[in-house]
């Protein structure tokens, strides 16, 4: 698991642990007439956790007040909103390892608070990531992302396809291990405006991290080694073409600009997707035919490589946090251990999502022996974590995302060149790190 999780841990600091306030034995703790004001990350894969809060409120006392639950990107925008009111004196916050950095002054450090030989419970990559400036800013909840590839198996089983696509592209059709592969296949399979080949994420900082990943498989750089945007390169036109030309080729739906991570799960449920790269926590969804019209029919498989070699493998980790300004420290903390420890992580590993404990990874091994698409998954993700990195590490990312995503729009959409668009994105990103003291 060290291992699987080695792609997230790239330039963060050196673990110091300080003296944890609490004893194991004593958690969850007894909080009778506390309330902890929270926001939490919303969608799809993340409700199934927020069960467990009644349990801890029986066995604290204490009462949990959902102020916010909405998707990333928005609350990334209301947390920032409160920092600049002063608004910070709720407790519990979503945090993620490619947000966190913009949080320092937001949120305290949870070593304080939670016993040691709780903390050391987690993959040791995942909490050196999630430790900022010394301070371990969240426990990670089991939500590992990297993305690998999903696709219909009877598409690639059908004798007729076979046949038409090696006559068109002069090989055989089998599951893609290469982005231009992917590009073929989705051109072949699409039928607009019923079925479609892909799809993608196609604003916020959904966009701009596929970018980043195929800039990265196309043997580009994002930043270069001195913090400066240099992706306006001939590789990273390469990678925008990839998205423009299958927009234009209309082998991906029309209103995929506007998609987030819920669009694209529901897309590829509704079985009119034929290959989709998404996410770990969507993998019981997809096979589940209670919400899946591709439930039986699912392959996974490690995602592509570009023309460079490498494999695309953009990574993240999703966790909580307790705020600096939080009233009561002790309970809102007892709370986020609650919602990362043992139980909780095997109830959202269960559904497909990665682990962050190194003991509930070993338990999911186990519960995947007799269930053969459940050892596909996760036999996919091991694979695809080999080849996992971070975002670039600076608190300027995500701004650095809101400049970029709407330029990478626009080449999609035809109203400029590939050229154009990452000059000028390539401008503000400049521009940003600049005004921020980095350049």
């Amino acid at each position: 698991m060290n291992r699987l999780l080695s792609g997230v841990s790239a330039g963060a600091l050196v673990l110091a642990f300080g003296a944890g306030t609490a004893l194991a034995g004593d958690l969850p703790g007894k909080f009778e007439g506390v309330t902890v004001d929270v926001k939490l990350i919303g969608g799809q894969q993340y409700e199934k956790l927020y069960e467990r809060i009644p349990e801890w409120e029986k066995a604290t006392g204490a009462k949990v007040n959902i102020l916010t639950k909405k998707n990333g990107f928005d609350i990334d925008k209301e947390l920032k909103s409160d920092i600049a009111s002063g608004s910070t004196n709720w407790c519990v916050g979503w945090n993620h390892s490619s947000f966190a950095p913009q949080y320092t002054g937001l949120y305290t450090d949870l070593s304080k608070l939670l016993p040691k030989e709780e903390i050391d419970a987690f993959v040791p990559s995942t909490i050196q990531a999630a430790t900022i400036d010394g301070k371990l800013m969240m426990l990670p909840r089991a939500q590992f992302d990297v993305s690998a590839l999903y696709y219909q198996k009877s598409l690639y089983e059908n004798a007729d396809n076979k046949t038409k696509f090696k006559a068109k592209y002069g090989y055989d059709l089998v599951p893609p291990d290469t982005w231009k592969e992917v590009a073929d296949q989705a051109e072949f399979f699409a039928n607009p405006p019923n079925f479609y080949g892909t799809q993608f994420a196609g604003k916020e900082e959904a966009i701009n991290g596929r970018f980043y990943e195929m800039v990265v498989a196309e043997g580009g750089e994002y930043l270069d080694k001195d913090g400066k945007p240099v992706f306006n390169s001939e590789a990273g036109i390469r990678a925008l073409d990839w998205f423009v030309n299958l927009y234009k080729a209309k082998a991906v739906p029309a209103g995929t600009t506007n998609y987030l991570w819920d669009d694209l799960g529901q897309g590829f449920a509704s079985g009119t997707v034929a290959i989709n790269l998404d996410w770990p926590g969507w993998a019981g969804f997809f096979n589940d035919p209670k919400s899946s019209k591709v439930a039986g029919n699912v392959g996974v498989k490690v995602a592509p490589k570009g023309s460079s070699g490498k494999r695309t493998g953009w990574s993240g980790f999703h966790g909580f946090s307790v705020t600096e300004n939080c009233p009561n420290k002790e309970a809102a903390a007892s709370l986020v251990w609650w919602l990362t420890n043992e139980d909780s992580q095997k109830l959202e590993a269960a559904a497909g999502p990665l682990p962050t404990r190194t003991a509930v990874w070993d338990w999911d091994l186990k519960q995947a022996e007799n269930d053969p698409y459940k050892k596909e998954v996760l036999a996919a993700f091991q694979e695809e974590a080999k080849h996992a990195f971070a975002v670039p590490q600076t608190p300027e990312w995500i701004e650095i995302s809101n400049a970029v995503y709407p330029e990478l729009q626009a080449a999609i959409l035809g109203d400029k060149t590939s050229k154009q668009a990452l000059d000028e994105a390539a401008a503000k990103a400049t521009q940003i790190l600049e005004d921020a003291g980095k350049l």
